[in-house]
């Protein structure tokens, strides 16, 4: 395919595509990847607790996210995975200085609401008021934690803007990056 990066970091807002978008590339590439949704899942599931439960305890204990991030950030550093998919990921391979292509998919927050009641179900208010919630929440305690908001562009070598796009166009958007095209 004449694509040689080192890592390639995936990041958006939930409802933004992310893990479409890396499904698709991990097709067309034939590359492996790791979903940081995908390990607090894990994690939540190991301690007994739901999701809503393993969030608040993250809230309340900061050492938590600090242990999956860790995990994250060992992941960009090795050599297993070409593709890290994570709010943060972009963040921590520009952090770590680790040669890499960061993508933030910039979706708005009406289309993220639509994609979650497709996927979950509820009504545009309550999903607009439930990620409201859930970024405000996150986005303090990153900027605690880190000192960072996942979506200041600093940490970013492509934004796809992904609002108004169907994810075969961000799919294509992404490999034309990835191609150096």
């Amino acid at each position: 395919m004449g694509v040689n990066m080192p890592k390639v970091t995936i990041s958006g807002y939930p409802g933004s595509g992310t893990s479409t978008l890396v499904s698709g590339l991990v097709s067309h590439f034939n590359w492996q990847s790791i979903n940081g949704g995908q390990i607090f899942r894990n994690e939540a599931q190991k301690r007994g607790l739901t999701l809503p439960e393993f969030g608040e305890l993250c809230i309340s204990d900061e050492s938590v996210d600090e242990e999956l991030d860790e995990i994250l950030r060992q992941t960009i550093l090795g050599d297993e995975v070409e593709i890290i998919e994570s709010r943060l990921a972009g963040w921590w391979a520009y952090k770590l200085d680790v040669a890499s292509i960061r993508i933030w998919v910039e979706v708005n927050e009406h289309e993220r609401a639509n994609r979650v009641i497709s996927r979950e179900g509820g009504t545009i208010e309550t999903v607009l008021e439930a990620n409201a919630k859930r970024l405000s929440i996150d986005n303090q305690r990153y900027q605690n934690m880190y000192g960072l908001t996942p979506d200041d562009p600093l940490a970013y070598t492509h934004i796809v803007e992904a609002s108004n796009i169907s994810a075969e166009d961000v799919l294509s958007q992404a490999i034309k990056i990835l191609e150096g095209n």
